[in-house]
């Protein structure tokens, strides 16, 4: 009867080793997921920015140089907002047409113009874009393309 007693407490210790153990495993996969986590977030929002970096370049290149300018950006995930002043509607159609021919936008919308005068004698376009964003190749990919 001793001897059983003493196998069970022997069994009881081997399994209290393996549940402490077992439960160390458990505490670094949650630790382990919470880093994962973490580095996807930084990945994230490393990519944020290399694309607001590429949009205001082609936002640059893209604009009606000396005939208007943009007040406001404000861009997500699927689409851009762009809010700009013009001297006329003619320079918001050169733009929208500027801005379709690029790579990174589609479906321009011209959402409002309004007539503003500056100066007391200058009548300008204030006007609001909103462009779907058309998704970025990553240059790894624009590299096994060509």
């Amino acid at each position: 009867m001793q001897k059983k007693q003493n196998e069970i407490e022997r069994i009881d210790k081997e399994i209290s080793a393996y549940k402490e153990r077992a439960d160390r495993v458990t505490q670094i996969k949650k630790q382990f997921k919470i880093l994962e986590d973490k580095l996807k977030i930084v990945e994230s929002l490393q990519s944020r920015r290399e694309e607001q970096l590429l949009l205001l370049e082609e936002l640059q290149l893209r604009i009606v140089s000396g005939k208007m300018w943009l007040e406001s950006v404000q861009a997500d995930e699927k689409s851009v907002t762009l809010a700009g002043i013009a001297f006329d509607n003619p320079t918001i159609a050169d733009f929208m047409k500027q801005l379709e021919s690029s790579n990174l936008f589609r479906e321009i919308d011209l959402k409002q113009t309004v007539s503003k005068r500056f100066d007391a004698n200058q009548n300008l376009k204030a006007f609001e874009l909103r462009c779907q964003k058309r998704p970025l190749v990553p240059d790894t990919q624009k590299e096994k393309g060509k």
